[in-house]
């Protein structure tokens, strides 16, 4: 701990709860395939809270990773020492993706739909796009092969959460479907966001929002949401970050504010 005065006193920032809330969705998970950012913080605070025996798998081949401090990118060498194994980009993809050995797949998106696609290539259209972004990395294969996927999202406007992406970088399981391509996996079924979290049970299913944080209204995330967002029949309202959690976050996690904001 850094028992540097008011800590524990300190905003709860919008990246921190959505680290918490992320991190509880993980209680029962065994594995998971993280990216980098807000995945990270969620996947370690996870490991230190509701799931001790995770194992964390990333994109460069690393699986039961051990990390002594959070990594800045998946080729980062402090994802090496300590690691369960390192094994090539072929047996990463061919034999422990696609060969159903990931229960979760942690992603970050700029744009998503209500039926879990997303979008990390451009904002705008694609010959002069506003926003041109780093694109799929291994995504598609996650959406394609784990049994599901949760989704971080920093913002919830009308234009993250699109009624039509600019730009389909990742199909969920609906949008393969028909162009007949039969995934593993149910695709995205939870989606963090600063304002609640929505969530879907796997193919022919939307979004819907089933929990709103402390102070969000329905109304609010409607409003932010840029098709007819449906809501659960029993709302949950997420239960704000305990001090615990937040000790962990700040003073384990990510010290050195690598993603903390």
């Amino acid at each position: 701990m850094s028992g540097q005065p008011g800590e524990e006193t300190r905003p709860v920032t919008p990246s921190e709860l959505l680290s918490v809330v992320a991190a509880r969705e993980l209680a029962g998970r065994r594995t998971v395939f993280a990216g980098i950012g807000l995945p990270t913080l969620a996947t370690e605070l996870a490991r230190l809270t509701v799931a001790p025996d995770i194992e964390v798998v990333y994109e460069s081949g690393v699986c039961g990773a051990h990390p002594s401090h959070l990594p800045e990118t998946i080729a980062d060498a402090v994802l090496i020492t300590g690691a369960e194994a390192v094994v090539s980009m072929a047996t990463l993809f061919g034999s422990v993706l696609q060969g159903g050995h990931i229960d979760v797949g942690f992603l970050g998106a700029a744009q998503i739909d209500r039926w879990g696609s997303l979008n990390t290539s451009v904002i705008g259209e694609w010959e002069s796009p506003s926003v041109r972004l780093p694109g799929s990395g291994g995504a598609v294969e996650v959406m394609a092969n784990a049994r599901e996927v949760f989704v971080v999202m920093r913002r919830h406007t009308p234009r993250s959460f699109a009624d039509v992406l600019d730009f389909c970088t990742t199909p969920g399981p609906d949008r393969a479907l028909a162009d007949g391509i039969r995934p593993l996996g149910a695709g995205v079924t939870r989606v963090i966001t600063e304002l609640g979290v929505l969530a879907r049970e796997g193919v022919g299913d939307e979004l819907r929002l089933v929990a709103v944080h402390p102070g969000v209204t329905v109304e609010q995330v409607r409003a932010a949401t840029g098709w007819e967002l449906k809501t659960a029949d029993r709302l949950a309202t997420t239960a704000p970050p305990t001090s615990a959690e937040l000790r962990l976050l700040r003073d384990d996690v990510d010290p050195n504010r690598v993603y903390l904001r």
